[in-house]
């Protein structure tokens, strides 16, 4: 298989995994981490009182609760209709879209963009586009806020091996076996400054939260070309 079709493969994989997972998703579980939700009220804190958050690839919309109640408004966009259908019941009335990350085409009306526990199902052709639409979502002076998913690089040599090993279309970064939902992409953190750079963001600041097998790397980010 050519590896644009396997690509396609694999992102259908991710999107069914979490539309049947929908319903249930939010039964005793949390996405959120004490980590993640610092970061979420310093972006918060960034965007003027009335502004309007973009929540890309929201899923359930654990966040919705925490910035409308803080006076920002609140869009989700997900390209699940699993998520999409759990967050609409938990909040009515907010609006949510069905969007995937590589079709975001949203224009200067926003004034944070949030992105979390979602850029690893992002193949590393489509990251300059994807956080270059992030870019566009915002207005002059806007923050965004990304997480990145880690695991020990000794994993992910492992799956590259195994993995083309089998014939499958892999680029070192990728791991598609596991607790991934079909796909995950781990780039280095230069790889994605580089990426960042190139969209006009710049860090205003950032930390590893290293958790049980796997961690988080967290970016709160500022535009630099307006």
């Amino acid at each position: 298989m050519d590896r644009t079709s396997w690509l396609a493969q694999r992102r259908a994989a991710v999107e069914q995994e979490y539309t049947l997972e929908g319903s249930t998703y939010d039964d005793g579980y949390d996405p959120a981490t004490t980590v993640h939700r610092a970061f979420v009220s310093d972006l918060i804190d960034l965007v003027p009182h009335g502004g309007t958050i973009l929540d890309v690839a929201c899923g359930t919309a654990p966040y919705a609760g925490t910035i409308l109640g803080r006076g920002r408004g609140y869009v989700g966009v997900d390209q699940s209709r699993g998520m999409l259908d759990r967050a609409r019941a938990k909040w009515p009335g907010v609006r949510f879209e069905l969007v995937g990350l590589q079709e975001l085409s949203f224009d200067d009306g926003f004034a944070g963009v949030m992105c979390t526990d979602a850029m690893e199902n992002v193949p590393p052709e489509d990251w300059p586009r994807v956080v270059a639409a992030f870019r566009r979502a915002l207005g002059p002076a806007g923050h965004a806020y990304l997480t990145l998913e880690e695991i020990d690089r000794a994993e992910i040599e492992e799956a590259f091996a195994s993995g083309t090993q089998r014939g499958w279309p892999l680029v070192p970064g990728e791991v598609i076996e596991g607790d991934t939902a079909g796909y995950h992409f781990y780039p280095d953190q230069n790889r994605v400054l580089e990426w960042l750079t190139g969209a006009g963001f710049g860090i205003v600041r950032q930390e590893n939260e290293p958790l049980d097998g796997y961690g988080y790397h967290h970016l709160l980010l500022r535009t630099t070309d307006a």
